[in-house]
């Protein structure tokens, strides 16, 4: 099985994004139904929700206008209103403002050089069908390959400047419901605009955020986590060795005594310390051994590999969606469909 892929042609941000939204029409619309169901369960109301969606494009416009452009394109083109494009790119800030929590979601492993990289992506199981690979070219000259959700303008990726990213999503007490920059926003700036983790730092510090998360930036001899939150942005750099690895909690001891909610839902620091625990295996050359060393159950083990429980209500169901290491020397993603469980050399997607 392999995710969708689409390639962009157009190099004007409200004409790439109005061919996205046209091509991709049904799957914008079955991910924004998700994340509209995922908020009411979570308690939010239609109201809320256009509200939150109207406040983060106007903050998007006024941060990056040329990505308010493109979120408008995709909207056209998939016959929906802006705001509720923007909605689909702020779902981490509407989640924040709900005060969503959840036991699941991402693991990541990096270490120098090469770099050898590999992560989990967890997320709520009824959306298992957003996922996409997206190719487009920012700039003349300039490629980003990102594995998004149909409608969001980035996540994971990596561009031809000889960068990559990672996610992870992260609480603080200083996330708010006065909806800010979306996350997903900067992550697509960085993969626009960045060459090295201090550039990709500086677009993170420009942005006034409402929710928190951690973009783990990459280039073939430095890392680091940068921890982004209402509260301030710090980044972790690799420790000694030239490992780098994050959950869901803040590593950054300032930050961490805002920690929202992973304290109360301990399986973060179970992740972490596994990746720990298998450092050796996390820093050689074969994707697919990076990849089986995440593998790993609760609850007798940590949760780096997560399966949903179907007794549970949709905002407390989670699940390894992907698996994802990035090659930067060939600019390229390998992903595969699932979890570190189900991994062989034939489930790998190149991009």
């Amino acid at each position: 099985m392999t995710f969708p892929t689409f390639t962009s042609t157009q190099l004007d941000p409200r004409a790439r994004g109005k061919e996205l939204g046209t091509h991709r029409r049904s799957e914008i619309a079955a991910n924004l139904a998700g994340y509209i169901d995922l908020f009411t369960v979570a308690g939010a109301t239609p109201a809320q929700v256009r509200a939150w969606g109207e406040r983060a494009l106007d903050r998007s416009a006024a941060w990056a206008p040329h990505l308010a452009e493109e979120i408008a394109g995709i909207a056209a083109g998939a016959g929906l209103e802006s705001w509720q494009v923007a909605v689909i790119n702020a779902r981490t800030e509407i989640l924040a403002a709900i005060g969503a929590v959840g036991e699941g979601e991402c693991s990541t492993s990096v270490v120098l050089p090469g770099p050898r990289t590999v992560q989990t992506w967890d997320w709520h199981d009824h959306l298992r069908d957003a996922p996409m690979l997206w190719e487009l070219e920012s700039r003349p000259g300039h490629v980003v390959r990102t594995f998004t959700e149909a409608g969001a303008l980035a996540k994971i990726g990596v561009n031809t400047a000889g960068l990559g990213i990672h996610f992870n999503i992260l609480r603080h007490e200083s996330d708010s419901a006065d909806l800010g920059v979306p996350v997903h926003l900067i992550a697509r700036r960085i993969l626009d605009e960045a060459a090295t983790v201090e550039e990709a730092a500086d677009l993170a510090r420009s942005a006034t955020v409402s929710a928190s998360t951690v973009i783990t930036a990459v280039t073939s001899a430095d890392a680091g986590s940068i921890e982004i939150s209402p509260a301030g942005v710090t980044v972790i750099p690799p420790e000694p060795g030239g490992v780098l690895q994050h959950c869901n909690h803040f590593l950054d001891p300032a930050l961490a005594e805002g920690e929202r909610h992973a304290t109360a839902r301990p399986g973060t620091y179970a992740r972490l310390q596994h990746l720990r625990d298998h450092v050796e295996d996390l820093s050689g050359d074969d994707h697919t051994a990076r990849a089986l060393a995440m593998l790993s159950h609760g609850p007798g083990a940590a949760p780096v590999c997560a399966h949903p429980d179907p007794s549970q209500p949709i905002n407390q169901r989670w699940e390894t969606l992907a698996t994802i290491a990035l090659d930067l020397p060939a600019g390229r993603l390998r992903v595969h469909q699932g979890g570190p469980c189900q991994v062989t050399e034939a489930t790998w997607q190149t991009f």
